[in-house]
């Protein structure tokens, strides 16, 4: 068939009808999908498309393309039909919509070149979207926009008003969001349904500037896309009335459709309502050439941080080392960006802010868009660092999900971590953030002891792909290693060891401290250990580990400042499985100490001790262990061994 341009209302028209019809199509092949939610969509993205979006889709690393994101990433088909009429994939590649091996999953996924977050959990596209735009007008200051269809049924997320505040505060006038207003939701009507001056006068209370338009009218989406794209100080978010399922009649505004294709018979019905199969072609405009220059490095840049140091013996919080450490890799790295929600003088994360405060950006106590503004930022190839109490980055969990599967880049720090932080009570306390941050696919979970160690971990988290963890500790610790000290991602430190070393301690963070006094009550009373520091969570230094068991013929015990479900004795134990490459030469007798019961108020020393991992309960467990596998050797009254 002979294929077309769209520049008229006319050939918009066209455009929508194609989009519709190729949503369908594929949803109807693949016997799975949300085209309702695609075809309410249809006129917006048809617009879009054909005359504001200014893209290069055959470039799609030109830093001055637009950021199209589909926040209620369920209409997927669209954006699909969208690259087709683009001409960035074939009409084969669009019918193997969500078949296995293909680029075009359920919910869209950034294996396909033009897609740069995973979308699908609803209330994180416009969150992620304020980062990209952070990053244009502070960081990269580019004049792209960043254009987001949001679902009216995602409004109910809290993440999203985040999220409309946030872009408020630092007048985002380049973040566009375009609501899709259809009135339906996966099992009925939406909170508002068509209440359409309730969502403008919320997004006016948040300070956004707000189009209210029928989202069918290719003349009023036309305006209004030309009235969002006018310089301002604010961002705009464009309420669209429309009509699930608009074009097919038996779908229209019915109830029951949400997440559901079309058989056969009703995809031949449908289509030929929309007017048939078409190869319509849409010339999405390029964007300019004219750009700001990369950021110049600062004076006297070297490449390589002066990381802070620290004297043997003192005592130094790591939390206090990893402000310092990012005011010094930020010294050499322009591309180094620090988010904080509002406790940057717990976390010292104000140390950076203090030296570049224009690459400091505060996310205020709202996790979830601090964690979806650095995935935003990573979007823009910018090394972000977020931080907070290690117990708040719970709320955001599902955004660390998300950042996985969009293979994103960022650094998360977690502070306050464990018992240890004393009287602030288990509000405070993260004991469950080693399991979480380990459950994440292809995370990085590093747990530092000392000063001298955490500088050196935070730099390499700088150079770290995927997503990166440091928990660090409230209290001043003593400095053990010597700042010429070297670490790495996936290995530890054996910080007492003799050859005649009866059992094997393995410990991070705080308790490596009452691991080493444990060790040294023990030697008082002739009984040699061995002491591993696994500041590496994650990947964990197995080859350590099986050394050291093979030394204290399989006694180990694992002390941590978490519960016991997930953490560092879980990650211990999994380095022992069969696949690890331990191959059951000895047999291994684990004692593992962790927080097990609701912990209170008290003084670290007195909660260390209460929850059974202090020097004095590691000793006892090393005992009970020499005493228990001393019993299992003794012949027992029959002559026989047990």
């Amino acid at each position: 068939m002979a294929r077309q341009a769209t520049t008229s209302v006319e050939q918009w028209r066209a455009l929508a009808r194609q989009l519709r019809v190729d949503s369908i199509r594929s949803s109807t092949r693949a016997g799975s999908g949300h085209p309702t939610s695609a075809l309410s969509a249809a006129d917006l993205i048809a617009v879009l498309a054909a005359k504001y979006l200014r893209y290069d889709f055959d470039d799609p690393a030109n830093p001055n393309n637009d950021h199209l994101i589909f926040s209620k990433g369920h209409a997927s088909p669209l954006l699909y039909a969208l690259f087709r009429a683009a001409g960035a994939i074939s009409e084969e590649e669009l019918l193997s919509f969500r078949r296995f091996g293909s680029r075009l999953q359920g919910h869209p996924v950034p294996v396909l070149p033009w897609v740069e977050v995973a979308t699908g959990s609803l209330g994180q596209g416009l969150a992620i979207g304020v980062g990209i735009a952070l990053a244009g007008r502070y960081i990269d200051r580019r004049p792209y926009r960043v254009w987001v269809l949001l679902g009216d049924s995602e409004m109910a997320e809290g993440s999203v008003w985040e999220a409309f505040e946030h872009a408020s505060h630092y007048q985002l006038g380049n973040l566009i969001g375009i609501l899709d207003l259809n009135r339906l939701g996966q099992r009925g009507e939406t909170m508002l349904g068509w209440n359409s001056g309730a969502y403008a006068g919320r997004a006016r209370a948040f300070g956004w500037h707000t189009i209210e338009i029928d989202g069918h009218d290719l003349d009023q989406i036309d305006r209004a896309y030309a009235e969002a794209s006018e310089p301002r100080d604010a961002p705009t978010l464009i309420i669209a009335r429309t009509i699930k399922g608009r074009g097919v009649s038996f779908l229209e505004n019915r109830d029951g459709w949400h997440g559901r294709a079309l058989n056969d018979e009703q995809a031949r019905q449908a289509i030929e309502e929309l007017g048939g199969v078409q190869t319509v072609s849409v010339q999405v405009a390029k964007p300019s050439a004219s750009a700001a220059p990369a950021p110049a490095p600062p004076a006297g840049w070297t490449g390589r941080p002066a990381l802070p140091t620290y004297a043997l013996g003192a005592s130094v919080a790591t939390r206090r080392a990893y402000g310092d450490a990012l005011r010094a890799i930020g010294a050499v790295r322009p591309d180094l960006i620090v988010l904080d929600a509002e406790v940057s003088n717990s976390t010292y994360s104000e140390e950076f802010k203090k030296e570049f405060p224009e690459r400091f950006f505060e996310m205020y106590i709202a996790e979830q868009q601090m964690v979806a503004a650095a995935v935003g930022l990573s979007v823009r190839h910018l090394t972000p660092f977020a931080s907070t109490f290690a117990a708040f980055l719970t709320r955001a969990y599902d955004f660390i999900r998300m950042a996985a599967i969009s293979r994103a880049n960022l650094r998360l720090c977690g502070s306050h971590a464990g018992v240890s932080i004393g009287e602030d009570g288990p509000s405070q306390m993260a004991l469950e953030d080693l399991a979480m941050m380990r459950a994440v696919h292809g995370s990085t979970v590093l747990y530092p002891c000392d000063a001298n160690q955490t500088a050196r971990l935070v730099a390499l988290m700088a150079d770290q792909d995927g997503i990166s963890f440091l928990r660090t500790t409230r209290a001043a610790t003593p400095v053990i290693y010597p700042p010429e000290e070297e670490f790495t991602i996936g290995g530890s430190k054996t910080v007492r060891s003799s050859p005649d070393d009866q059992v094997t301690i393995v410990a991070a963070g705080i308790t490596v401290h009452e691991a080493i006094a444990a060790a040294d009550q023990l030697a008082r009373e002739g009984i040699p250990v061995r002491v591993i520091d696994a500041y590496s969570v994650k990947p964990i230094d197995r080859t350590t580990l099986h050394a050291a068991a093979e030394t204290t013929r399989g006694r180990i015990v694992v002390v941590e400042d978490h519960w016991a479900e997930g953490g560092l004795g879980a990650a211990v134990q999994e380095a022992f499985t069969t696949n690890a490459g331990w191959h059951g030469r000895l047999p291994l007798s684990v004692t593992h100490l962790a927080v097990r019961e609701m912990p209170g108020s008290g003084t670290p020393a007195e909660l260390l001790d209460a929850a059974g991992i202090s020097a004095r309960h590691i000793a006892s467990a090393v005992r009970a262990l020499l005493r228990s596998s001393d019993a299992e050797k003794r012949p027992d009254e029959r002559g026989a061994r047990p």
